[in-house]
């Protein structure tokens, strides 16, 4: 873990970007980095966060400070916001990147790796949501982006438990949006089809169907639609029009097609 020099005398405003250690994490850290402000990056890969974090020091002139935590652990995750007020840090950007997809159909599956994929993809979501948004509503400002999926519009036999988990993302975001609306706080949903990341070689298959867009194109989607002040936005076109198809079709119809992608991937 690397230490800020003094977080109060610095006015530049903190972020925290959970999965900051690859792909969509990498990606809202550079583009929050080049927009002056400090972060805090978390994930599992410490070498990888520190490594991200020196070249954000070098290139921004930020203070970027490291921390790796298991955010399926609650315990865990509460310490790390214990710790970021111990140190002073006030969060004022919160970037909710961190999770993990698992493909198979759920009686073939680790139901501990399932555990943790919920307790990633939805709890810690929000825990940390409701344990740093009292101080963006304190100060009047404050931006929460939480990462749902195209995945959150319909059920996806053989991906069953990433796509309920990306729902419940969107709904918690949707209503956290007109809770929100006027504390002086941004909230949105960032719904990525298939991108340019790890995801579905940890997910276990790399050659899972889509056209694959790049991070920074999701970066960019997602600040446009806070500046536009949208509870939700579906990154690219293409993605946009599969997402309405599933919308207005049956769920029989879009379970069914949803899972023959999976079954002959």
């Amino acid at each position: 873990m690397t230490q800020p020099a003094d977080p109060a005398s610095d006015d530049r405003p903190w972020a925290l970007v959970t999965g900051a250690s690859g792909g969509l994490g990498h990606a809202f850290s550079r583009y929050l980095a080049a927009s002056n402000h400090n972060l805090v990056l978390t994930g599992r890969r410490t070498d990888v966060l520190e490594e991200l974090a020196d070249q954000l020091r070098q290139e921004h002139g930020i203070q970027a400070t490291t921390e790796s935590v298991d955010l399926s652990d609650p315990k865990a995750t509460a310490a790390l916001t214990d710790d970021l007020a111990e140190r002073g840090i006030q969060i004022e950007t919160l970037i909710n990147n961190a999770g993990f997809g698992t493909i198979g159909e759920v009686a073939t599956l680790d139901p501990h790796r399932l555990a943790g994929e919920v307790a990633v993809d939805c709890q810690a979501v929000v825990q940390l949501c409701s344990t740093l948004l009292p101080g963006m509503i304190a100060h009047h400002r404050g931006t929460i982006v939480n990462v749902a999926s195209t995945a959150s519009f319909q059920p996806m036999p053989g991906f069953a438990t990433y796509a309920a988990a990306k729902a419940f993302v969107l709904s918690f975001s949707r209503a956290l949006w007109h809770e929100t609306r006027s504390t002086g706080v941004r909230v949105t949903a960032i719904c990525p089809g298939p991108t340019r990341t790890a995801f579905f070689d940890i997910a276990g298959d790399g050659n899972f169907p889509g056209l694959r867009r790049r991070p920074d194109q999701v970066v960019e989607t997602t600040f446009e639609a806070l500046r536009r002040n949208r509870p939700q936005v579906v990154d690219g076109v293409v993605n946009k029009v599969q997402t309405a198809l599933s919308s207005a079709l049956p769920t029989r119809l879009t379970a069914a097609v949803a899972g023959r992608m999976a079954h002959h991937r």
